[in-house]
């Protein structure tokens, strides 16, 4: 005896699809964070492995925590 609910082959195909498709906010921040960080880490590059900076890659980590903040910031207006 088929049952309306269990009809077709695959039935949580739609709900797994779906899940697949949600991004949390967070994520969405980091990708974009990213993405500004690449636009900015080559144009810093130089001043920050210069010897100025005590700590280049504690600095650059510093940068990349900044541009998701910023980014989290730029997707909450939205």
């Amino acid at each position: 005896m088929a049952t309306p609910f269990f009809s077709s082959p695959a039935p949580l195909t739609d709900l797994v699809f779906g899940a697949s498709l949600f991004f949390p906010p967070i994520f969405k921040a980091v990708l974009l964070g990213f993405l500004i960080w690449l636009l900015l880490h080559p144009l810093l590059r130089g001043w920050l492995y210069s010897g100025e900076i005590w700590h280049p890659t504690l600095m650059d980590l510093s940068l990349f925590v900044l541009c998701v903040t910023g980014s989290l910031w730029l997707l909450s207006l939205g």
